[in-house]
């Protein structure tokens, strides 16, 4: 009874390309983070609502679950 070898479901090409998008993930999540102060006291609405935080970040992280998307859907060259 011959079994074809088993290997893994995407190629090398597949997770290198997750493996960016989960960077670019993480970046977003970097870039979102912060605008706290060590004084309960305090609100600097100024940093905390920062055009950083609000719009690019968001916008990093969803590039990065799309790169992570592209990554499992892009078919392996065999």
């Amino acid at each position: 009874m011959n079994r074809p070898p088993l290997g893994l479901a995407l190629s090398k090409r597949n997770y290198t390309i997750i493996l960016i998008g989960l960077a670019v993930v993480i970046l977003g999540y970097i870039l979102m983070s912060g605008g706290g102060t060590s004084d309960p006291n305090e609100f600097n609405a100024e940093e905390l609502f920062s055009a950083r935080r609000i719009t690019l970040a968001p916008i990093v992280v969803l590039a990065g679950y799309g790169i992570i998307g592209y990554g499992i859907m892009t078919k392996p060259k065999n």
